[in-house]
């Protein structure tokens, strides 16, 4: 049986509640957080569990838009996904005989994405895999979301997909028995997903598959770097030694019996809060080593001027309410963006962000989206060509969009714990990967019961 999900699998066909009013800190914090798992990493645990030789089962699985999607879609490629509390045990789908085999009633196989990048990017390759005609779509706004790369690699690697030559949702892939490996070309500029969701299912190929990236830029390196480790994790063979270049030999993937990590992006704006009004926040569970962006965080966060420790696995961030500018390029964790320039507006100098081009092409165009939403408070940002810089202004009350974006929501949060009059609209946008965002918020200020809803 599937997850039950936390949040609507299917964009909301009815109106947003009224604006959130974010909450203004009564004073210096004194928190304990304990993050959900990660999303990145319970969706590639996914992938590969549907994919493996027998049963697998995840713990500590993040239960959120995004993850309930995978499990869905996974489920329609012939998976079993069941949840017992965060524990999460899959069954794996048939997939790899792309004969036509299975059971055919004529019809594709539906996909539904929502506005989940992991979806639409993991699980074209592994629709590969199957027999069946095989339909993606998702949202209204995930319909803009760049998808031609892999699909252009899906079709060099000898699969059918129909896409009316649009590069985006909605299309159909189509496997057949001449889909086995080989080597195939990405420019992966626009998103490191397109290398990730190949690579993920290349050990299924007879020959395995050797990715090429050919493009200029290749943002969000450590979520591939995440992706061989789960593959290797999993006994898959990936030579990763030649720079943009990853071969995965064709061969099992191992069922496992996996523990998934805090998202510790999702960290960033509890971890931020500590700066931005003075106080401790610790998140537990913090890891030693991680693949995860977010782990650029306690660097980040000391630049910024706050003192962070880690005491076994509890990362502790103390702040005093002041904050420093900063210049830094964050090619490599473009995810947490949003949230070190929500801090940013509340800093005593400029901060410049480089290298995150490549948000333009997430949930949102993020780098629009926050010019626009720091202006709309009174802030002053200015888009360059790879990022944004941010002058701190005297702020004021606004109600701020967030454009279906989970980032834009908590980066707004960030920003009214300082500034009273912030409304946020759709703040339920945050269930994409944390369920219970508003209530984890007010526990870190020591509330309950507060008004709104995620």
């Amino acid at each position: 049986m599937t997850p039950q999900p936390t949040a609507p699998t299917a964009h909301d066909a009815v109106a947003p509640a009224d604006p959130w009013p974010a909450p203004v800190a009564d004073g210096p914090l004194d928190a304990l957080v304990d993050v959900p798992g990660s999303k990145s990493l319970t969706n590639r645990y996914l992938v590969l569990a549907a994919l493996a030789d027998g049963p697998g089962r995840l713990r500590g699985a993040l239960a959120s838009r995004d993850t309930v999607l995978m499990a869905r879609a996974l489920e329609q490629l012939g998976a079993r996904v069941e949840q017992d509390g965060t524990d999460w045990s899959v069954t794996p789908a048939p997939v790899g005989d792309r004969s036509g085999a299975r059971p055919d009633d004529g019809q594709p196989l539906e996909v539904d994405c929502g506005l989940a990048g992991t979806v639409m990017r993991f699980l074209p390759p592994v629709a590969a895999l199957t027999g069946r005609p095989v339909r993606f779509d998702g949202d209204p706004e995930a319909r803009v979301r760049p998808m031609g790369p892999v699909l252009r690699a899906l079709r060099a690697l000898g699969a059918r997909v129909d896409d009316e030559d649009r590069g985006t949702l909605p299309f159909t892939v189509t496997g057949s028995a001449a889909v086995v490996g080989g080597q195939v070309d990405v420019d992966a500029s626009g998103s490191s997903q397109f290398v990730s969701g190949l690579l993920l299912a290349g050990a299924l190929l007879p020959r395995g598959l050797t990715v090429r990236h050919t493009g200029r830029t290749l943002p969000s390196l450590p979520h591939i770097q995440m992706t061989v480790a789960v593959l290797r994790e999993a006994g898959v063979v990936v030579d990763d030694t030649r720079p943009g270049i990853w071969q995965v030999h064709p061969g099992p993937v191992a069922a496992r019996d996996v523990r998934v990590e805090p998202d510790l992006s999702n960290a960033a704006p509890f971890l931020c809060a500590a700066l931005a009004v003075g106080g401790t926040v610790r998140v537990p569970g913090w890891p030693t080593t991680t693949t995860q962006p977010g782990a650029m965080l306690p660097d980040l966060l000391t630049a910024m001027g706050g003192s962070v420790s880690l005491d076994g696995d509890v990362l502790t961030v103390r702040g005093t309410g002041e904050v420093r500018g900063i210049d830094v390029d964050l090619h490599a964790a473009g995810e947490i963006a949003p949230t070190i320039a929500a801090l940013a507006t509340l800093a005593d100098s400029p901060t410049r962000l480089r290298g995150i081009a490549h948000v333009r092409n997430h949930e949102t165009d993020r780098l629009t989206a926050l010019a626009t939403e720091i202006v709309r408070l009174g802030g002053q940002a200015e888009q360059t060509a790879d990022g944004l810089v941010i002058t701190p202004r005297p702020l004021h009350g606004a109600t701020v969009r967030t454009y279906h974006d989970h980032r834009m929501a908590t980066a707004a949060a960030l920003i009214g714990l300082r500034v009273p009059g912030v409304e946020v609209v759709d703040v339920a946008t945050t269930r994409k990967t944390l369920p219970d965002f508003v209530g984890m918020w007010s526990g870190m200020l020591g509330r309950s019961g507060m008004p709104g809803r995620a």
